[in-house]
């Protein structure tokens, strides 16, 4: 019953017809349906060793911070950097997300939409697909993923460049623009 109000309440958003009231109650319940993606990191086949420069928009506010990512069989840690600081920090074995965050940081900003998005982005589509809830899918179109409930798109990834992406989270209003370098020719220097 619930995953209806929010699917009824999503079509009203995307289709204009919700006051703007509406429409963030409409938000709310459907980032409250949205599958958390909490693959293991041993489900990644390439192990990830990456900076990266995060371009954050959400309505009117943007924001870039750098980040530091790493993935291998057994972990993925990620610490983001916000105003010469740590704001953020991950640990996930696969089984326990562990974070710390910063005091200044909005409580709107959840680790596990964070690492969610993170494997959205990253983590292969079959093994992301056959994880989603029925009535979701994840497909590659193109040099694009789409993820989509029902006929709804709610998220889209687009790799405009080798180690560039841009992550557009439709329904929840916020897009991500990240910028990726090896770590490992970052520390070589010029």
């Amino acid at each position: 019953m619930q995953r209806l109000i929010a699917t009824l309440l999503l079509s009203l958003w995307l289709a204009g017809c919700a006051t703007p009231q509406a429409s963030v109650a409409a938000r709310q319940a459907l980032a409250a349906s949205m599958p958390v993606l909490r693959l293991p990191p041993s489900a990644l086949p390439v192990p990830l060793a990456l900076q990266q420069r995060l371009g954050f928009r959400h309505g009117d506010r943007r924001q870039t911070v750098d980040a530091l990512v790493e993935s291998d069989g057994a972990n993925t840690r990620l610490v983001i950097h916000a105003q010469g600081q740590v704001a953020l920090r991950l640990d996930w074995d696969g089984k326990e997300l562990k974070q710390q965050r910063a005091p200044f940081l909005p409580a709107a900003l959840d680790g596990e939409r964070v690492l969610s998005d993170l494997q959205l982005v990253f983590w292969p589509v079959d093994a992301i697909a056959p994880t989603l809830p029925a009535g979701w899918s994840l497909r590659m179109e193109g040099r694009r993923r789409v993820l989509r409930q029902g006929d709804a798109i709610i998220a889209t990834v687009d790799y405009p460049q080798p180690l560039q992406a841009r992550l557009e989270q439709h329904a929840l209003d916020y897009s991500l623009d990240i910028t990726s370098s090896d770590m490992e020719s970052a520390e070589a220097g010029p």
